[in-house]
């Protein structure tokens, strides 16, 4: 397994595992620092939509028209930008959101007694949403960083702060169907494991389809399309969420800035 390779699944392991930082936060914080929290949404977000459209995008459409003539490669990029945006919708799609991972809690939630329906549907079911929510992400981190390292880890922090809140969001639910701080912890921590098993595997099966030293610019498309998707549908409202409307537009345009800075710098 090269250098490369290593290094890129080394970044996706660690976007995932940062779920625990979210659980401990939810364990260990008396209140959850709504303001924070929302300027961290928005910077990760405007990291992720600026690199996206900016950066990953045009790569993609270069590298395609290289291989394909500028017209079809340009088409290429765009179908392949709005089938990423598609593969997550429908994974969004197909869970309900009880389970869904990305439904944001508060640590204040842990002092709320259990509902006893609540119970009663969560166990794997939670696990299994959390493991196929984190796939994509996981796809993304591996493949950006695959193509320029310098960008991968951009990407990755970008996510591992997304996936704070959704540590606090998986731990919770979990804390109230087993009764034990240990165990929603742990099942929370290890849930960020599926990061880089859906880089892997969606890398392997792209790698089967297509010919990447080629093509590459497909599924980096499909990378850009899956995290301006995260952006929109899930970060932006749980910011809004969190924290006032100010707070969240001044935190996506610092992570654009930042990103942009990045870019111009290390280039």
């Amino acid at each position: 397994m090269s250098s490369n390779v290593l290094f890129a699944l080394g970044l996706t392991v660690f976007a995932g595992l940062s779920t625990g930082i979210g659980s401990a936060l939810a364990f260990f914080a008396k209140r959850t620092d709504r303001r924070f929290l929302s300027i961290a949404l928005g910077f990760s977000a405007g990291v992720m939509i600026y690199v996206s459209m900016i950066e990953i995008f045009f790569k993609a459409k270069n590298s395609l028209c290289l291989h394909m003539g500028d017209r079809l490669g340009y088409w290429v990029t765009v179908a392949s930008f709005f089938m990423g945006m598609g593969i997550i919708a429908i994974i969004d799609k197909l869970i309900p959101s009880f389970e869904n991972p990305h439904e944001m809690h508060k640590v204040e939630e842990m002092d709320k007694p259990p509902d006893m329906e609540l119970l009663k549907r969560m166990g794997l079911l939670s696990a299994l949403a959390i493991a196929i929510h984190n796939f994509p992400e996981g796809f993304a981190t591996f493949t950006a960083a695959m193509s320029d390292p310098k960008l991968g880890i951009s990407i990755a922090i970008a996510i591992a702060i997304h996936n704070i809140p959704e540590g606090i969001a998986v731990s919770i639910p979990l804390y109230y169907a087993t009764g034990n701080r240990k165990k929603a912890f742990f099942w929370s921590f290890m849930s960020g494991l599926s990061e880089p098993v859906g880089a892997i595997i969606g890398y392997l099966l792209l790698s089967t389809v297509f010919n990447l030293d080629k093509y590459f610019g497909i599924p980096f498309a499909m990378v850009a399309g899956i995290m301006v998707f995260i952006s929109l549908d899930e970060l932006l409202p749980a910011a809004e969420k969190f924290g006032e409307h100010h707070l969240t537009i001044y935190g996506v345009i610092t992570g654009m800035v930042v990103m942009a800075l990045s870019l111009l710098f290390f280039a």
